[in-house]
């Protein structure tokens, strides 16, 4: 039996969970705050995949990010070039910020993008990355946005719920606290 600190999985397999945080976000800017504090975790080599429907604040979420890291450009959708890289003015690593919407294959779709080339000295962010590009990399950081509806009269309908999730063995010691304000 585990104690109420273990973080083995309820089968008791060894496995440890991956470390998460859920962040209840309001507002647009608070969605590009939490990307500047993630951004204080995040160096070279680090992939990042952002999942959530048409509008949830991927793209806000990676602005925030592009701030943080101290990169050049405006950060704005790459959804019809795919790509854009957001080079360093700060010393640190480049943004390289991927749109995998319209792309229906896995790694071998995206090896015209050259993400395997960049990874290792850049943060790279791939929205709808799920399942098309998790082989980059044996780290990684999943952030899932959702909606919440409201079901009381005075809820706000335009929250969002941001799960941050560390995959690997680059996330296993990381605290992610810093993440909730």
């Amino acid at each position: 039996m585990g104690t109420p600190h273990d973080d083995r999985h309820p089968t008791g397999t060894q496995d440890r969970l991956p470390p998460a945080v859920r962040v209840t976000v309001r507002t647009p800017e608070r969605m590009r705050d939490l990307g500047r504090r993630l951004a204080a975790l995040l160096g070279p080599g680090d992939l990042v995949l952002l999942n959530g429907e048409l509008g949830a604040g991927k793209t806000t979420l990676t602005r925030g990010l592009g701030e943080g890291l101290g990169v050049r450009g405006a950060v704005t959708s790459p959804t019809f070039v795919i790509a854009r890289v957001h080079p360093s003015l700060t010393g640190g690593p480049a943004l390289v910020h991927v749109d995998a919407y319209r792309l229906g294959g896995g790694l071998d779709e995206m090896e015209d993008l050259d993400l395997d080339v960049s990874l290792p000295e850049s943060v790279v962010v791939v929205e709808w990355g799920e399942g098309k590009v998790e082989e980059l990399s044996e780290a990684r950081l999943q952030v899932v946005i959702e909606r919440t509806v409201g079901s009381a009269p005075d809820a706000d309908d335009d929250a969002r719920i941001v799960t941050v999730s560390g995959i690997g063995p680059r996330w296993a010691a990381v605290e992610l606290s810093p993440l909730v304000p």
